[in-house]
């Protein structure tokens, strides 16, 4: 077996697991512990500390349209994609978490965290163009058994909001499973500024204070960008004025993973909209892949999701480009990801 070829685990068996000491919600860090997430294994060969500065600033009297940096230090034997495989998006999330050492490694007592899906359209969860509901509440229940006070699910989508959320099954799931559910007509609005990209941009206010942020996109095809996931869904993050990041995509998508770097990509590929997309509507369109990626590399995150789209991530230039910034790696594969059969 090469680097190159993915390794193959039994899913974890379910164990009660000691409560872990908890600092302040943040980053913990110790002596064995390395950073292994965009931006930090790769800066040093793309362009060390320069990048990694990009990636680090954070919001300051001089540069308030800033977010935190929402990205926390693991052990450096931690996995940095896997892949679960099986029947339930639920279990699938489950298997995936327990193999990175669980939620409680990335989320603190205390922490508020954001999750954001998917549900731009007014499609049932068949029609694959919104994140499955079962995976958005699979990560609602993780976060709060590791301690998080809140964890809010919020989108801003292109369809009616009301029935976006509602068609998709992603409210109802995510409020039984203890989230707080907030629609972009419920929710402030904070001016940020997008590295790359001139001006300033209203982003929805959960995102900006919340201090985990885990990104949850569906794997689909998309007419104008070939595919999408979770680069691509952070447009939903944008509440108004969002129809000019268009201009420049590559940079525009590039730009918002460098603003929001997420604690945490999982990439839904239960269903994968393969034609027609990312709106979709016709059931023919639809893959039945029953996979789901979690990932501290939300580039590497993307270029998994790409081929299970039929793109080759080494041609898609938005990818390239993250990959020069320091946000992460193109060749998923180099990371030796970890695939589970649930």
């Amino acid at each position: 077996m090469t680097d190159h070829q993915p390794r193959r685990d039994a899913a974890p068996e379910t164990k009660s697991e000691p409560e872990p000491e908890r600092s302040a919600p943040g980053p913990r860090m110790g002596g064995r512990r390395a950073l292994l997430l965009a931006g930090a294994g790769v800066a040093t060969a793309l362009g060390g500390a320069a990048a990694y500065a990009y990636l680090r600033g954070g919001a300051s009297k001089a540069n308030p349209g800033a977010i935190r940096d929402h990205r926390v230090w693991v052990p450096a034997t931690t996995p940095r994609i896997v892949i679960a495989r099986g029947p339930s998006p639920a279990n699938n999330v489950r298997a995936a978490l327990g193999r990175i050492g669980g939620m409680r490694q990335l989320v603190s007592r205390g922490d508020v965290v954001v999750l954001k899906p998917n549900i731009g359209w007014d499609r049932i969860p068949e029609q694959a163009a919104n994140t499955d509901p079962e995976v958005v509440a699979a990560l609602v229940s993780a976060c709060l058994d590791a301690g998080a006070a809140q964890v809010i699910v919020t989108d801003a989508p292109v369809h009616d909001a009301a029935r976006s959320f509602a068609r998709s099954g992603i409210a109802k799931a995510a409020e039984q499973a203890g989230a707080t559910v907030i629609l972009p007509g419920e929710a402030e609005k904070r001016s940020v500024e997008i590295p790359g990209k001139p001006g300033r941009w209203s982003a929805l206010e959960p995102l900006v204070r919340a201090t985990k942020v885990i990104n949850v996109p569906v794997a689909k095809h998309h007419g104008f960008t070939r595919f999408s996931a979770g680069m691509k869904n952070w447009f939903g993050a944008i509440a108004e004025g969002r129809e000019m990041l268009h201009l420049g995509m590559d940079e525009s998508v590039t730009g918002l993973l460098a603003l929001f770097r997420p604690t945490l990509t999982v990439v839904d590929a239960t269903r994968v909209l393969v034609r027609n997309g990312p709106t979709g509507g016709n059931l023919d369109d639809v893959k039945r892949i029953d996979a789901v990626a979690v990932s501290l590399d939300p580039v590497a995150a993307d270029a998994w999701a790409a081929s299970q789209v039929g793109v080759d991530p080494s041609g898609v230039d938005a990818l390239a480009l993250a990959q020069r910034k320091g946000l992460g790696l193109v060749d998923f594969r180099s990371l030796s990801p970890v695939e589970i059969e649930v």
